[in-house]
């Protein structure tokens, strides 16, 4: 029996997958088209019926395993997907997919091979701000493109969307060769299906701590413009590897920047996050310190470079976050662990979280801090409630919440800024600046100096490499709240151990 194809959405997104599926054949038939609009219902699209309205004609549909719906939607609000995707599983429809409405915002075209598996992201918080990247990307048009960690989630959705910003050459860089090799695969293969422009796409294997090899990358590459999205980001796998986490964030970019200035980069953004803002983790101070060098930097720019960066708070789905982690529970059947009930965070979806970096890119100016607007913060325990209702599963009855207490590094809501920054609303949505709180060049130089022997080897100062108790030291010394933080656990053990 061949699979039924049912598209919801008649209008040119849905007609341009339905030929897409016509003329290669081997996905399936369409049978129909289904929408809420009167005057399409009724109607046949070359050959293919319309039928509607969306929540009265899926419930008399006469659907099997094999059959699969695409919802093709890309304006609609997450609240009307979410109706959508809850209105097809309650009649049955097992195989649901759905073209994200990105795909849409950058081109204006839709293909078939830009579908997926719908997943909780398409249907949990907010309606995504909507960008016209196309008209917002035109300062990349014929620049060379370098992303680090090209094949995190950030840095490849970064990708996925530059695809189409008229870029020349697009530079993958990144230290995991099976990442920036998947990445650049499905670059390639949206590419042959007409997706994007024809930028030239180059992966690159490499360490950003290797200073001699991020030189003669920057040097040869000739690029424009550099998005550093490359960091070692798991907070407790920090909290247990800390100098690796100085090592790798503060001196990589480091390196970058030194390399960006030298060969006159026009634009460099660093991607930066919550946890840099009166940091409790040695993750935390080395973000903190990413954004003093980048500011340090811009002092240093010539008249034509724009060295800045961005901050935000989580992003549903990136790669190790909670909502893999809490679908992996599910799988298992459970429990989900949530720290604290009260803990709470800034959620945004990768791709609005990435148009408005590659927004502030183009209209960001030298020296400037950028935060975006993460809306309202949701508690995770609430969250977790949200995402074992997606899977079909009632929360506590089939699958089970266990409060596990905070991990290191972790507090009850991650701040987004300092008091002092004083965050400002630009004319652009979702986009504010901050007032940059002074940290002083030479004391950024002597911290630098003082942890350089910690993180490589250096013959004079043998007794340092690798010494964790002296990087935690000069830590606790340069950032107060680092200092406190650890305090306060300490005393918190204390207080346990006298009671046992």
């Amino acid at each position: 029996m061949d699979k039924r194809i049912y598209i919801i959405g008649a209008g040119f997104a849905g007609q341009t997958i339905a030929d897409d599926i016509k003329r290669k054949k081997i996905f399936g038939k369409v049978n129909a088209f289904i929408d809420d609009n009167k005057d399409l219902i009724g109607t046949t699209i070359d050959g293919i019926p319309v039928l509607g309205p969306i929540s009265g004609v899926t419930s008399i549909l006469s659907n099997s395993d094999l059959d699969e719906a695409i919802i093709a939607i890309p304006s609609a609000p997450t609240e009307r997907i979410r109706e959508i995707y809850e209105t097809l599983t309650k009649n049955g429809f097992s195989h649901i997919k759905i073209l994200p409405g990105i795909s849409q915002v950058v081109t204006g075209t839709a293909h078939l091979v830009q579908t997926r598996e719908i997943d909780p992201l398409d249907i949990l918080g907010r309606t995504p701000v909507t960008i016209s990247l196309k008209e917002s990307l035109n300062y990349l048009r014929g620049k060379r493109v370098l992303i680090t960690g090209a094949g995190g989630s950030i840095g490849s959705e970064l990708a996925r969307q530059l695809l189409s910003g008229g870029a020349e050459r697009l530079y993958l860089f990144g230290h995991g060769e099976n990442s920036i090799c998947q990445i650049y695969r499905e670059l390639r293969l949206l590419q042959s299906e007409g997706v994007g422009e024809k930028a030239t796409i180059v992966p690159i294997i490499g360490d950003m701590r290797d200073k001699e090899y991020v030189d003669y990358i920057i040097k040869n590459t000739k690029c424009n413009v550099i998005f550093h999205c490359a960091a070692y980001k798991h907070v407790p796998m920090m909290e247990e590897n800390q100098v690796a986490a100085i090592e790798n964030n503060v001196f990589g970019t480091k390196n970058l920047l030194d390399s960006s200035l030298k060969y006159k980069v026009d634009r460099f953004v660093l991607i930066s996050t919550d946890k840099a803002v009166s940091p409790v983790s040695v993750y935390g101070v080395s973000k903190m310190l990413c954004e003093k060098l980048v500011l340090d930097a811009a002092k240093s720019a010539s008249q034509n470079q724009a060295i800045m960066f961005v901050r935000f708070g989580n992003v549903l789905g990136s790669r190790g976050s909670i909502l893999p982690l809490f679908q992996n529970q599910i799988k298992t059947g459970g429990p989900i662990t949530v720290t604290d009930e009260n803990m709470v965070r800034f959620f945004m979806t990768i791709p609005e979280a990435c148009s408005l970096v590659l927004q502030t890119g183009g209209v960001g100016e030298n020296g400037k801090s950028y935060l975006l607007d993460m809306g309202e913060p949701i508690k995770i325990i609430d969250l977790a409630k949200q995402i074992i209702k997606f899977s079909g599963l009632e929360p506590y009855k089939d699958i089970d919440i266990k409060i596990v207490g905070a991990r290191k590094g972790e507090r009850l809501i991650e701040p987004l800024w300092l008091e002092e920054e004083h965050p400002t609303q630009t004319k652009y949505k979702k986009l504010l600046t901050l007032d940059n709180k002074e940290y002083d060049s030479k004391r950024l130089s002597k911290l630098l100096e003082e942890l350089y022997p910690i993180c490589f080897y250096t013959p004079a100062k043998e007794s340092d490499f690798r010494n964790r108790d002296k990087l935690i030291k000069i830590l606790c010394d340069d950032c107060k709240s680092l200092k406190d933080f650890y305090e306060e656990i300490k005393n918190d053990n204390q207080k346990r151990t006298d009671l046992l």
